[in-house]
């Protein structure tokens, strides 16, 4: 009897279809032409500083879901982990300074385990992502309402809402810039840098074809596990920012979980894997805020954005059927 010898090929042999970013450059250049008409200051620096300080989060977010989406997996817990996490920073720190970093390495901490076990369970157990991260999203919803007795306790310091509020003052050209925007930039780089890596074509590759990579003897398990413990990371850093900004509340999470998976699919991502860009998902998420943005200028109710959300996931799943079928 012959044994089949698996060997790993190399990584530029692996399968990658990174997909094109120019379909949603084009629509945000649209929306950006739209605002700006409705709101001429929107473009200047300190308007435009701002805009990208608040969409910092969902950004992050999208960038962590383009990780689980591009490997054929979903994560619908970071809603509620991003909830859990500013409690949680509440409480532990109870407004003491000397707290601040320490929680903020905890939180961080956190952001990775619950990836972690996310991505055990759905790769080790063969439980599907969608019921894996839904469960881990009652989960955290239901400790977090048990463990606070149904109202945030405790304050943060300014300290921590430095990263969400404060900003670097009198900047040539630019007036202020946000620390939040800082964050962006280096999480933007890593991103990028992580796709380009072996691991970015590896992921790709296992979301195109799972049982291709196996036999080419990539650890399928391992590569979703770690896309899974990035996006907790993502959730993390994002709700470290959304304390800082906007401070304690039940609801800071609440549809981010949605707001990410949309961004990404906006951006150009397969929801059945092997296809997207990271850059995509994190211009996905910056139009998806433009949009809302636009909407509300126009006066247009905040209720519909759920409803925007929807369109654009039955839409982009739609037209992905229709190429799967041409092909």
């Amino acid at each position: 009897m012959h044994t089949i010898e698996r060997r790993p090929l190399p990584s530029r042999l692996l399968p990658i279809r990174p997909g094109s970013v120019v379909p949603i450059v084009a629509v945000l250049a649209v929306l950006t032409v739209l605002l700006t008409l409705r709101q001429p200051d929107f473009l200047s620096p300190p308007s435009l500083m701002s805009f990208l300080g608040r969409s910092t989060p969902i950004i992050l977010l999208a960038a962590g879901q383009y990780f689980v989406l591009v490997s054929g997996e979903f994560d619908l817990s970071v809603g509620s982990l991003v909830t859990a996490q500013v409690v949680v920073a509440s409480r532990l720190i109870d407004s003491e300074p000397s707290r601040t970093w320490p929680v903020v390495v905890l939180l961080l901490a956190f952001g990775a385990t619950v990836g972690l076990v996310n991505g055990l369970v759905t790769t080790r157990l063969r439980v599907p992502s969608f019921i894996t991260t839904l469960g881990m999203f009652l989960i955290l919803v239901g400790a977090v309402y048990l463990w606070s007795d149904g109202a945030p306790k405790g304050g943060l310091s300014e300290e921590f809402r430095r990263f969400g509020r404060r900003a670097f003052e009198d900047v040539p050209g630019l007036g202020r810039i946000p620390y939040a925007l800082l964050v962006l930039i280096a999480a933007v780089g890593l991103a990028v840098l992580l796709t380009r890596s072996d691991f970015g074509r590896i992921l790709v590759a296992v979301g195109d074809n799972p049982r291709t990579a196996q036999l080419s003897g990539v650890r399928v398990w391992r590569a979703k596990t770690i896309a899974f413990v990035l996006s907790g990371l993502a959730a993390a850093v994002a709700a470290i920012l959304i304390g800082g900004y906007s401070g304690v509340s039940f609801q800071a999470g609440a549809g981010l979980e949605f707001g990410a998976i949309t961004a990404a699919v906006l951006g150009g991502v397969a929801l059945g894997g092997g296809r997207g860009s990271v850059v995509g998902a994190m211009l996905g998420a910056l139009t998806l805020e433009m949009l809302f943005a636009l909407m509300n200028f126009y006066g247009v109710s905040g209720a519909l954005r759920s409803t925007v959300q929807g369109a654009i996931i039955l839409l982009a799943v739609a037209v992905s059927s229709v190429r799967s079928s041409s092909r």
